[in-house]
């Protein structure tokens, strides 16, 4: 069998940076199943015996905490909630039960690599093009590498190494930066994959060569969303991003 290229835009990138969670793992479902948990707990117990509106797994997931850290997460919903801005002991109390939760569903549920991703992956390391895994989770190292995946990336960049290097979440596009500094090839030669509207923009504030959104939720407007936020491309499954199968690499 015949390997696929890269399609023609991002094989004249000199190499590629992979969100994590949505983009190479199926772990984004459990971010919002744990995020939703812990926010719908913390809402009732602030109600005073009424009846919220809960925390929506897609809508508010991507609006909100999708691609940012646990603590900015944490306090763009509860703003948005209201009244006014939280208590950094109310941000940082709902952070840490989700950090709980999401810890036990991922050992509950476990992890999967997406194989169009893993298609794509292997693509760009048999056309020698290096690759970087990005996160603001703690966990990612530990969610690749259940999943079997580490070993495609030369570089991971997740929220331990952003801790330590005080490197802001996105929007930001301090993480991305990071990663195309390790990489050793300037932004504008690196293409970014994401599949959060965060993440999408900072890899457009990045100055990132090819900014790629990945629409797993093919909600209505989710696509219109990411180009908006600054996607050059938009895609179901990463597996579109590789040419079709004879065709080669157009030039």
């Amino acid at each position: 069998m015949t390997a696929q290229a890269p399609a023609h835009r991002l094989s004249a990138m000199r190499a590629v940076v992979c969100d994590t969670d949505g983009v190479i793992t199926d772990t984004a479902r459990l971010h919002a199943a744990a995020w939703k948990a812990a926010f719908d707990a913390h809402l009732r117990s602030r109600a005073g015996g009424t009846d919220p509106e809960p925390f929506d797994a897609t809508g508010d997931y991507l609006r909100y905490v999708d691609g940012r850290s646990r603590r900015d997460g944490a306090a763009a919903f509860l703003t948005a909630r209201g009244p006014g801005r939280p208590a950094p002991a109310e941000v940082e109390a709902v952070a840490a039960e989700k950090e709980r939760l999401f810890t036990a569903l991922l050992a509950e549920r476990g992890v999967r690599a997406y194989p169009g991703t893993v298609r794509l992956l292997t693509a760009l390391r048999d056309a020698g093009l290096p690759l970087a895994a990005v996160s603001a989770s703690r966990h990612a190292r530990e969610v690749l590498t259940a999943a079997g995946v580490l070993d495609l990336f030369d570089v991971c960049v997740d929220g331990v190494a952003a801790a330590r290097l005080g490197l802001p979440g996105k929007p930001d596009p301090a993480l991305f930066l990071e990663a195309a500094r390790r990489l050793a090839v300037p932004p504008a030669g690196c293409a970014v994959v994401e599949d959060a509207l965060a993440g999408v923009e900072a890899g457009r504030r990045g100055g990132f060569g090819l900014v790629v959104g990945v629409d797993r939720t093919a909600g209505p407007g989710t696509a219109d969303a990411l180009r908006a936020a600054g996607a050059d491309v938009v895609v179901r499954d990463v597996a579109d991003l590789l040419a079709a199968p004879g065709a080669g690499v157009p030039s």
